[in-house]
This record gives C-alpha cells, structure tokens and sequence, in this order.
C-alpha cells in the first residue's frame, strides 16, 4: 500500500522517505552550498550550544507543496532528529505572501546544512502545484470542470518526475502522463498515441487507431489527428471507422501551422490567427462531429497550452473536453527563503527579516525514516 493511501485514511500523518528515497550523499553534505558546510563546521567549534529557530517563507499567493518532503529529509539526515523541534503547514494549504509555512529549532549544526534543500524542495513542489491549482481553476472558469493531463515528461529532467507528479496531484491533477509522475501518489500513467505511432503507419490514422484498439481493447480509443495537418477530414475517418467505440480525438497542431481545413475555407478568415489549435477550429471541428452523428467523441487539446490561454478558451465556451499542458506548468515561480530568527529564544536575525509566528503550524512528530 503506497504511503499517501495510509496518510489519506488517516493512518499516517506524513510521508516519508519510503516514499521520497533520498539520495544518501545528502548526509555528506554533497547537495549543500560549501557556506553551510562551513557554517556546520564552526558551530561544532566555536559556538556549540547555540540554539537557533529557522523560518521558511515565500512571497506569493500559492498552494503548497513539500512539506512532508521537507520534514522526512530533515528525520532522515539531521543529527540527533528526534531533539528538534518542527511546526509545519501541510501540503495542499493556501498560503499568503510572507506567511511562515515551517520553522525548524536546535543546534545549528545539527540541520543548518539542509536549508538550501529544503528551500529547492519547497520551491520546486510548491511552484509546480500552484501551476496545476491555476490550470486547473481555469479548466473550470465556464462552469464545469474540464480534466487537467499533466503532460510534464519532456519539459524537464527524468529524475524530477516523481515528485512533480505527486505536486500536480496535491495541485489537482490526476491524470498524468508516465508512471513515475503516479509513484508517489497513484498507479500508472495514462496516455494513446503520440505522433511517432502514425508515422509508422504512413500517416493512416485509421490504421494507426486499429493496430491499438487491438493492442489495448481495454483502453478507451483517443486518437491523435493533427498529423497530416487535417485535423476535421481525420477526426471523421476515425469516427467513421470506429462508431462508439471512439472515445475522443486529440488536437496539437504547432502553432505553425494553418490546418487545411481553413485553406480548403479561405474565406472563413481575415478575423482571427488560425494558427495551430485555434478556438475556431475546435469549433468547427465539433460541428463536424456533431453534424454525422458523432457527439459521443470528446475533443483532447493539447500543445503549448497556458492558464490564460485556457481561460481564454472557457471564456469563448470552445468546445474542449479535456486539456493537455506540459511546460508551463513546471516553470518556477515561487521561491522560498530559509532564515534564522531566533537565537537562544532571543529575537536575532538579518536586517528586513523577524520571527514571524503563525497559528496555523501544527507541531511535527519525530518520525524514525528508513534509508
């Protein structure tokens, strides 16, 4: 049973890392600016029963994320772990600019070496959450709740993939693109067919689309249609061929590209930029379906895909059933700051900065992790 499915039904507080699987250079220091390490090094020397508090915060409107990331490498790489003392916001809160998320005390040297970590955790799972929150809130702007599939594989490197599946999902997506997006949180990745399959069918979608539904009868039959850059003339072959048992289309035309469609309806524009996945050539493609009986197939968008292009496409009412985003929703956006501001239960820290205590911290139990 994964870890997040005991801390769902309430049998865990936190993950760990049984979950995280820290790498173990982290206790080396490895992963640490050489200044921490430094910093470590003179506190065991020269100040030993120094007593410090560190804040964490950042400066947006957000959705956070890594706090149990954060927490489990703190118990698994800190000296003497169990002796600190952790308040902590959970994943999935809102959060406020400025608004302390976590606050970790003891010796300094004891865990002052993992800030810089724990502010890169923090960034990344909180930036990538809070993008998928907004996609998501976007994807919903017309009243009803169009699915958000993280498609994020190609945008960044493998390693991060883990844990920016399992910061969509505190962000509100379920369906993703691998299954290593769904290891911290779910099963398998979702996804049909990618260019690649139609080229080795000569650009036959039809064909393309049989070889599959016979390969994988139990998945429901979405087939990409923007490869031969006829987007509305390849959707009714498919639907043709495959009745009901189509379950969608999926458009993601470049954005440099005009469809034939609109070259074969030259006159239809002077108006808009027809370029790539247009509103007017959802549009059209809908009527299409609609028009030989096909209003069972859901329209996928997909490429290049943005909150506010999304809200762009809810406010003109397109008629997509489901968007495809990848890049724009691994951008970092949110940073976070990790000071000491308290020093022997005295008010200590750099010019501009203060303790700044927030109710909302909830005290962290020491949890032994597994390495």
């Amino acid at each position: 049973m994964k870890e997040i499915t005991q801390k769902l039904n309430g049998k865990i507080k936190r993950l760990t890392n049984k979950t995280f699987k820290f790498d173990e250079r982290i206790k080396e220091g490895w992963f640490s600016a050489v200044y921490f390490l430094k910093t470590k090094e003179m506190a065991e020397q020269k100040l030993p029963n120094n007593h410090v508090t560190m804040q964490f915060f950042q400066k947006e409107n957000a959705v956070l994320c890594g706090t149990d990331e954060a927490i489990a490498l703190l118990h698994t790489f800190a000296e003497e772990p169990d002796k600190l003392e952790i308040n902590s916001l959970k994943d999935g809160d809102k959060i406020s600019p400025y608004e302390t998320v976590l606050t970790v005390s003891g010796p300094y040297q004891n865990f002052g070496f993992l800030e810089g970590i724990i502010d890169g955790i923090l960034a990344r799972r909180t930036s990538v959450a809070t993008n998928v929150y907004n996609v998501v809130k976007a994807a919903r702007s017309s009243g009803k709740q169009k699915p958000i599939i993280f498609m994020g594989d190609r945008d960044d490197h493998f390693t991060q993939q883990a844990g920016d599946g399992y910061a969509a999902f505190i962000g509100g997506s379920t369906a993703q693109a691998t299954h290593a997006m769904n290891e911290w949180w779910g099963k398998e990745g979702m996804g049909t067919m990618p260019h690649a399959m139609i080229q080795m069918f000569r650009g036959d979608v039809v064909a393309a689309s049989r070889a599959y539904h016979e390969m994988y009868p139990e998945d429901e039959l979405v087939t990409l249609v923007d490869y031969n850059n006829d987007v509305i003339t390849d959707a009714l072959k498919v639907a043709r061929a495959f009745g009901k048992d189509l379950k969608g289309v999926r458009v993601d035309t470049s954005r440099t590209l005009v469809d034939k469609y609109f070259l074969r309806n030259h006159h239809l524009m002077g108006t808009f930029d027809p370029r790539g996945v247009s509103p007017e050539l959802i549009f059209a493609l809908r009527k299409a379906l609609d028009d030989e009986g096909h209003s069972h197939v859901n329209i996928v968008v997909s490429g290049g895909f943005t909150e506010k292009r999304i809200e762009y496409f809810e406010k003109l009412g397109v008629p997509v059933d489901m968007y495809g985003v990848g890049g724009s929703l691994l951008r970092i956006k949110v940073g976070f700051t990790g000071d000491n501001v308290l020093l022997n239960g005295t008010p200590e820290a750099k010019e501009g900065r203060r303790y700044r205590s927030n109710p909302r911290l909830e005290p962290v139990d020491y949890c032994k992790q597994e390495i």
